[in-house]
C-alpha cells in the first residue's frame, strides 16, 4: 500500500489541493511504520514545494497517535 500511495502522490503533486487530499488518505490507511517511511520519502521528494503542507499533516498525524 505504501508504494501505491507514493505513486499517487507523485501523480497529483502538480496540484496542492489534490496532494493534500491524497496525503490525508495515506495517513488514514497506512500502518504506523509505513507512515514513518512515507514521511521520510515525502520530505525527500516534496519538501521544496510542499514543506508547509508536510509539516502540517505529519504533525497533526503525530498528535492523533
Amino acid at each position: 500500500m505504501l508504494e501505491f500511495m507514493k505513486t499517487v502522490l507523485v501523480k497529483v503533486s502538480f496540484d496542492k489541493k489534490l496532494f493534500e487530499k491524497e496525503l490525508r488518505k495515506a495517513l488514514k490507511v497506512l500502518l504506523p511504520d509505513d507512515v514513518k517511511r512515507l514521511k521520510a520519502w515525502c520530505y525527500e521528494h516534496f519538501s521544496d514545494k510542499y514543506h508547509v503542507v508536510l509539516n502540517l499533516y505529519f504533525s497533526r498525524h503525530q498528535l492523533a497517535l
